[in-house]
């Protein structure tokens, strides 16, 4: 697979009518230094001397950049309250992460938030796959002003065995429901791994013992493209039949109105509309409510 050629061809997705205004408007974004930078839950960018005429383009560009799914910042006192409380996510798993001195990758990682919150462990090399032209957007928005080595890359899970590195530790957070063969997809993230490299991976799961799955018959909590929603063991089966030596369950977490919901900051509905309004345990078509598994898989 040319990879190169890929990303040429990606490229031109910066030429679409809805994003070529994005990109002029951020082409034209003051060059300001923040006199401070804070990678906690709400990343924060500070600047005491900024002009009104500056504060102005910079919020303008932030609000056409909706809908913010990932977050939440704080860009020079304009908070963008996103979708997703994202530190929820990431606080979870910080615990058991060991980034220091390591190539890491995340696998559709969005606007970047979780790969700026990497940042304070130090690693040798953050890469953020993703093949959405308007994500990259808000992250090139973000990091026009933090300036981080981080690279973004407009791919996706399928390319991650034939990229040019391969990392120590790989994040697939949210991914592998959307995959129509979620064992190819976990054997692609084994190929992208250093030898003794890990994957910190969360999908939806059902409850039960069995090694059973969920097929949503159309959309699931009103998403499209969700292709089996696992119980832990079927997960666990997945992941050694794609060669997988360890698997190890950090956490189950329920997805909650506090971590999901409808902000100014994004268009159309949110996790309150996704369930049944009579029984939030169960979605809007009738089945189980949201909930994740969190596990650490190593080769």
């Amino acid at each position: 697979m040319d990879l190169n050629t890929i990303r040429k061809e990606r490229e031109k997705w910066n030429e679409w009518k809805n994003i070529k205004p994005l990109r002029e408007h951020l082409a034209a974004l003051p060059n300001i230094q923040p006199s401070r930078v804070s990678f906690s839950d709400i990343i924060t960018l500070e600047e005491s001397t900024l002009q009104e005429t500056e504060k102005k383009k910079i919020d303008a560009l932030a609000w056409m950049l909706r809908p913010w799914r990932k977050g939440p910042f704080n860009v020079f006192g304009t908070f963008i309250d996103s979708e997703w409380q994202s530190q929820i996510k990431y606080n979870l798993l910080e615990p058991y992460l060991d980034l220091k001195d390591k190539c890491v990758a995340d696998i559709g990682c969005n606007n970047g938030y979780y790969l700026f919150r990497m940042l304070e462990q130090h690693p040798k090399k953050l890469v953020g796959f993703d093949p959405s032209i308007h994500y990259k957007t808000q992250f090139d928005f973000i990091n026009h002003f933090i300036k981080a080595p981080i690279t973004y890359e407009l791919l996706g899970i399928e390319h991650v065995p034939f990229y040019e590195t391969r990392f120590d530790v790989i994040f697939c957070l949210g991914v592998l429901y959307h995959r129509s063969d979620p064992i190819s997809a976990l054997k692609a993230l084994k190929k992208g791994l250093n030898p003794e490299g890990e994957v910190i991976l969360d999908t939806f799961i059902i409850d039960g013992d069995a090694p059973m799955c969920l097929t949503p018959q159309d959309r699931y909590s009103k998403i499209p493209n969700i292709y089996f929603i696992p119980t832990v063991t079927a997960l666990q089966h997945w992941c050694q039949r794609a060669g997988f030596r360890t698997f190890e369950l950090l956490c189950i977490k329920k997805t909650d109105l506090e971590e999901q919901r409808k902000t100014k900051w994004i268009e159309g509905e949110s996790l309150d509309n996704f369930l049944d309004p009579n029984n939030h345990e169960l979605t809007i078509e009738g089945y189980p409510a949201p909930k994740r598994a969190y596990v650490k898989i190593r080769i």
